[in-house]
C-alpha cells in the first residue's frame, strides 16, 4: 500500500481534533473566565531511504534521504491570557486584573457557627460571578464556598472584632442584617453592621498562583485543578501541598487585583477562530485529496493485469 494514503489519514485525524478545539472555543465565546485552546502538530517518524555520508578526498558529502510517514498531535494548549473586563455594576461580580485564581471548594467545619474549615477540597477559577446563600455564605454558582481568610468573629452576632486571621482557611460570611457590603481591590470584604452601624470585615478573599498556569487541568464548570506539571502553588514552602501560608492577597506577591463590579470575559477571538477554522477545513480537504489520488494510483496498478 502507498505511504501517502496513511499520511493522509493521519492528517485528517489531526485536523479533526483541531476542529473540535475550535468548536469548543467558539461555544465558549461568552463564558466568563474561559481560556481558549490551541492545537499544534508535529511530524511522525520518517523512513530512512539512505543515510548521510561525510565528504572525503575524492567527493563531497551526501545528505540523508527520508520519507515522512505523516503527522501526529503535539499539544492541546490552554492559553491563559487576560480576558477583557466587562462592567456589570453588581458588587458580587469580581474580575481579576492580572495573574491568579479564585479559590473555591468545600471542607469540614468544627461546628455550625465557625467559618474556619479543615481538610478543604479546593478548585480554582477565573470566573468571579459569586452569590450569597441563605446563611450569608459567599459561594459560586454551584454552591462552592469562596475560600479565603475569615474574620476573627466570635460565635455571637454581630461580631465585635475587626480582625482577619492569617492562620486558617475559611469561608466568608456576610451577616443577614448587614446594611451594605463591598469588596476592595485587595480582596477584603467589608460590611456595615445592621445593629451598630460600624464598618466591619467579613474576611479576605485570597488567591492562588502556580509556576505553570498552562499545566492546570480543566474539570468543567469554569474550574481548574492543579496537576503534577502545573506545580503546587507558588507559595508552597515545604512541598506538602496547599497550605494557608501559600495563599496570596490580591495585589501582592505577583497576584492580580480584584476589580469589583466587573467580570472577566472569554479570551476567545472570533476572527482568529474563524480563520483557523478555514485553515483546518482546507487542510482536511487537502488530506482527503491525497487519499483519493493514492486510490487512483492503486486502481491503475490493479488495471495493469487485464
Amino acid at each position: 500500500m502507498l505511504r501517502s494514503m496513511y499520511s493522509g489519514i493521519s492528517g485528517m485525524k489531526n485536523f479533526q481534533v483541531k476542529l473540535d478545539v475550535i468548536g469548543n472555543n467558539i461555544a465558549n465565546v461568552n463564558t466568563y473566565g474561559f481560556k481558549k485552546g490551541r492545537t499544534t502538530f508535529k511530524d511522525l517518524v520518517s523512513q530512512q531511504i539512505a543515510g548521510a555520508s561525510a565528504p572525503d578526498q575524492t567527493k563531497g558529502g551526501v545528505n540523508a534521504k527520508q520519507v515522512g510517514l505523516g503527522s501526529q498531535l503535539s499539544t492541546i494548549d490552554t492559553i491563559h491570557t487576560q480576558g477583557s473586563l466587562q462592567t456589570t455594576g453588581r458588587p458580587l461580580d469580581l474580575g481579576i486584573s492580572g495573574d491568579g485564581y479564585f479559590i473555591v471548594g468545600s471542607g469540614t467545619f468544627a461546628n455550625a457557627t465557625t467559618p474556619v474549615m479543615t481538610n478543604p477540597v479546593m478548585n480554582f477559577t477565573r470566573a468571579g460571578n459569586f452569590y450569597l446563600d441563605q446563611k450569608g455564605n459567599l459561594v459560586n454558582s454551584d454552591g462552592m464556598f469562596v475560600i479565603g481568610h475569615p474574620s476573627d468573629a466570635p460565635t455571637t452576632t454581630p461580631p465585635i472584632t475587626n480582625n482577619i486571621t492569617t492562620t486558617s482557611f475559611g469561608k466568608i460570611v456576610i451577616p443577614a442584617d448587614a446594611k451594605s457590603f463591598s469588596v476592595g481591590s485587595d480582596g477584603v470584604v467589608n460590611y456595615v453592621d445592621g445593629t451598630s452601624g460600624a464598618l466591619l470585615k467579613a474576611g479576605q478573599i485570597m488567591m492562588a498562583k502556580f509556576p505553570n498556569n498552562e499545566g492546570l487541568e480543566k474539570i468543567g464548570a469554569n474550574l481548574y485543578k492543579n496537576t503534577a506539571n502545573s506545580g503546587a502553588l507558588d507559595g508552597n514552602k515545604n512541598g506538602t501541598g496547599f497550605e494557608v501560608a501559600d495563599m496570596f492577597k490580591p495585589g501582592s506577591g505577583g497576584a492580580g487585583e480584584v476589580v469589583a463590579g466587573t467580570l472577566e470575559m472569554s479570551n476567545v477571538d472570533l476572527s482568529e477562530e474563524f480563520t483557523e477554522m478555514i485553515v483546518a477545513q482546507r487542510g482536511f480537504q487537502a488530506n482527503t485529496r491525497i487519499i483519493t489520488t493514492s486510490d487512483e494510483i492503486l486502481q491503475e496498478l490493479v488495471n495493469l493485469k487485464r
